[in-house]
């Protein structure tokens, strides 16, 4: 019997884990906060990380689907679906008492957490647990961060990537390989705190803007946090019609319609280096005033440093090319 054997009795289980976790996965409109979830699956796991039981279900999100070539899910499809009020005990009675675990955790708990607030409700969630986290304590040889990598590392079939329902089975069977291979290496896991919120407010209306056309919705000022180096080295700049590749630096000047602090986890989750300011080593400089007279536009104007805009991004970002070996 091998050690990690040993540890599926209860007796050799580190008693300081979580007593059971919630596997979740929402589909949304988009990712904003003023965005809607348009469909959610949870698998319930026990402490050990064996499926207990699963649930799923559509939400009419009440406005527009998004991007419907991602999760497939049209406006004639959602119309029946109930709204998100409707199935909010049955959520929650799904997620009591457990660890909400999640790939990109923080994402999925702010639209659940928004969701909640919306419908003058909260979430019994106390703590959450990121995979992509997990997976960096373990070390694990993955090429990149996203869930189909971490599935192919477990060995664990996708059959329908952006489907809610798949994608939670895929984590919820991922994830009790790594966890057994935290508890055998001793490893604290990655347990974060969740602050349900307490009221919901729809975005403000914008200030007047030079730019009254654009759809994009202004943040809040917030310091900046400290990040950790980014592990690979800089490969220079962008090249249109490229992917991007781990390692690049990448800015952000202006207005955001993905909340920035979200925007720019993600952009480290990809293995990229988030910029503060633009110079020669610049790899791209991203804004949704592509004319504005910024202090970033113009140094990227002079340094030759590539522009683009959110929308393209956020597309670029889906598919980062791993950093020269």
């Amino acid at each position: 019997m091998t050690m990690l054997d040993d540890l599926t009795t209860a007796a050799a289980w580190p008693t300081a884990y979580p007593q059971g976790y919630a596997v979740v996965d929402v589909e949304t409109t988009g990712l904003a906060r003023d965005d809607r979830i348009v469909s959610a699956a949870v698998y319930r796991l026990d402490a050990q990380g064996n499926v207990e039981d699963h649930w799923y279900t559509l939400v009419n999100p009440e406005r527009d689907p998004g991007p419907v070539w991602i999760h497939g899910l049209t406006s004639d499809t959602l119309e029946g679906a109930p709204l998100f009020p409707e199935i909010a005990a049955e959520f929650a009675a799904r997620l009591d008492g457990r660890v909400l675990v999640a790939h990109n955790a923080i994402f999925d708990w702010q639209m659940i957490a928004r969701e909640y607030a919306r419908a003058e409700s909260a979430a019994p969630v106390r703590q959450r647990l990121c995979t992509i986290a997990l997976a960096k304590q373990l070390a694990l040889p993955l090429p990149n961060h996203k869930l189909e990598s971490l599935a192919a590392h477990f060995g664990v079939e996708q059959r329908q990537a952006h489907n809610a329902l798949d994608d939670a089975r895929v984590l919820a069977e991922a994830f009790r390989p790594s966890l057994h291979a935290a508890a055998e290496q001793g490893v604290r896991l990655p347990l974060l705190e969740c602050r349900p919120l307490t009221e919901w407010a729809a975005s403000p209306a914008a200030s007047p803007s030079p730019y009254p056309s654009s759809p994009y919705r202004s943040n809040s000022w917030r310091p900046s946090r400290k990040r950790p180096a980014c592990p690979y080295p800089n490969p220079g700049r962008y090249e249109t019609d490229k992917p991007l590749k781990q390692g690049m630096r990448v800015a952000f000047s202006g207005d955001t319609s993905v909340d920035r602090e979200l925007l720019e986890d993600r952009t480290v989750e990809a293995g990229l280096h988030v910029a503060t300011s633009v110079s020669r080593l610049t790899s791209l400089l991203v804004t949704n005033d592509l004319d504005a007279a910024t202090s970033k536009t113009l140094k990227a104007r002079s340094f030759g440093t590539p522009v683009v805009d959110e929308a393209a991004y956020t597309q670029l970002l889906r598919d980062v090319a791993p950093a020269d070996g």
